[in-house]
């Protein structure tokens, strides 16, 4: 129980050195704690002790000689890597959003989140209005969603469907590789309009522009017609119920008898197992009402809106894909 309490300590340590990008700092080779300070623009004494800590949790190493390095948990902080977790430790410990989590049981005792009373207004407005904290939100949610892509496209066969349609699909990067596994498919990209304006350099980067067409609005009001497949990544967690069938629901008015749809989302299991996802579930209460869900949830979610469940596919990452076909 000890560990547990203290596990905050821990984790706004990770914070302190994705903030110092020490694990940048380190990885052209080791360092003596006073060349790191100087380079990180840390106090030496302050570093030394904060690395004392990490490094008896296995984040980062102490050399026989004195030095720092990296070691494969440290590697996950570098910013200029495949996979990494550094804007997501940035998100989690910035002071905005540690204020949020201070307030979870009042979450838990209205059911409700509690950032519209906090802030005035809800997350995404209030992301608005604090331009340094959106742009750490918005690395950690583009880092978090690279390191799904690979996993999503290697476990899930794209090549059936002819053309497929990612909702809020961003500027791209998600479509982009599902196309690069199904060479046949052709891709609609749909989004807001302020969204979309940023994905053609992207999609013509990933050699992917000629197969996309663009498509600008929000899923509240509608969805492109004519897809084979519609893909929602990460998008009916952020969402209560009633809001989640609304977009399920036009999506169905869009797609004809039999076309696939694909959540890819986080499932909860059914048991006490230990899952993330039990606690991105209490993220998702705190800062937008939403909530990550179990098979059957999603089951009984998608039969309101006129899908049937067929099967859900796990994937190496922590999320997976839920299949429905339009009944």
């Amino acid at each position: 129980m000890q560990r547990l309490v203290f596990a905050a300590w821990m984790s706004q340590g990770v914070t302190a050195v994705a903030d110092l990008r020490v694990a940048d700092a380190l990885a052209a080779g080791p360092l003596a704690i006073g060349e790191l300070a100087e380079k990180v623009g840390a106090n030496p004494d302050a570093l030394r002790r904060l690395l004392r800590a990490l490094a008896s949790s296995g984040i980062f190493a102490h050399r026989d000689d004195g030095r720092y390095e990296l070691n494969p948990m440290a590697e996950l902080l570098r910013t200029d890597t495949p996979v990494s977790m550094a804007a997501m430790a940035r998100f989690v410990g910035s002071r905005h959003h540690r204020e949020h989590w201070s307030l979870l049981t009042e979450a838990i005792k209205t059911g409700n989140s509690v950032v519209s009373a906090l802030r005035g207004k809800d997350f995404f407005d209030y992301l608005g209005d604090e331009p340094e904290f959106a742009q750490i939100f918005n690395d950690a949610m583009t880092g978090s969603s690279a390191s799904a892509i690979g996993p999503v496209v290697d476990a899930y066969d794209f090549t059936s469907f002819g053309t497929i349609v990612d909702v809020a699909g961003g500027h791209g990067r998600l479509l982009a590789a599902v196309l690069a596994s199904a060479p046949d498919a052709q891709g609609v990209l749909y989004d807001l309009p302020e969204v979309i304006a940023g994905a053609p350099a992207l999609l013509r980067q990933l050699q992917v522009a000629d197969r996309v067409r663009l498509a600008e609005g929000s899923f509240f009001d509608s969805v492109p017609a004519g897809g084979d497949a519609y893909v929602l990544k990460n998008i009916i967690h952020d969402w209560d119920d009633d809001p989640s069938v609304q977009i399920l629901r036009n999506v169905r008015s869009a797609a004809a008898d039999g076309a696939a749809l694909l959540l890819v989302e986080t499932v909860v299991p059914e048991d006490d197992s230990e899952s993330l996802a039990k606690w991105t579930d209490m993220e998702m209460l705190l800062i937008n009402d939403g909530r990550e869900r179990t098979t059957n949830e999603y089951r009984h979610l998608l039969g309101q809106a006129g899908f049937r469940l067929t099967r859900v596919v796990d994937t190496s990452s922590r999320l997976s894909v839920i299949e429905a076909r339009a009944a």
